[in-house]
């Protein structure tokens, strides 16, 4: 076996292997509840009503910070959609159903994580612009990273790609609008 052969055997035994752990974990209603909420926030609706917010609000470099969450999260729509028929890997929930989560998944295919790709193109554009928000921003984009994989959409490599390809297109689409 090649070297990247054998390194991407090993995440997907990693991967299998924290998916049943979730998978069987019956997670306190608390975490149930905050993980749904996330997810839901992570549908775009959180985002648009955060870019509608920062235009009211947001000062004379409201602009700049929209556009360029705006850039980032259409350059992450295109990415993903492609990297996932690409890929073609199947979703945690088609391995084994989950003991808690009862989410229909948005497509069949699961990496990369595209709420996580859009939850941090977004925030990370947004915090360039308004660095007193990245808290709030960061927490955001975290929890939705999480809830993909609590609610069995994703594996761990999933969110951990989705947040990388954000973050480079949060940095990217910030310079471009400079």
């Amino acid at each position: 076996m090649t070297l990247p052969g054998a390194m991407l055997n090993y995440i997907s035994r990693r991967d299998h292997t924290l998916m049943r752990r979730v998978n069987r974990w019956p997670a306190p209603r608390w975490i149930r509840l905050w993980a749904l909420c996330a997810t839901r926030g992570g549908d775009g609706w959180l985002w648009y009503g955060m870019g509608a917010v920062i235009l009211l609000f947001g000062g004379p470099m409201r602009f700049r910070a929209v556009g360029a969450a705006a850039l980032a999260a259409a350059s992450g729509i295109t990415i993903f959609l492609t990297l996932k028929k690409a890929t073609g890997r199947r979703r945690p929930c088609t391995f084994e159903p989950h003991c808690w989560a009862t989410l229909l998944p948005p497509d069949q295919f699961s990496f990369p994580s595209g709420h996580t790709i859009t939850a941090f193109a977004v925030a990370l554009s947004l915090s360039r612009w308004h660095p007193d928000l990245t808290v709030g921003l960061l927490f955001c984009a975290i929890s939705i990273a999480a809830s993909r994989i609590l609610l069995g959409m994703h594996f761990l490599s999933d969110v951990l790609a989705g947040a990388a390809i954000g973050a480079i297109l949060a940095y990217t689409a910030s310079w471009i609008v400079l």
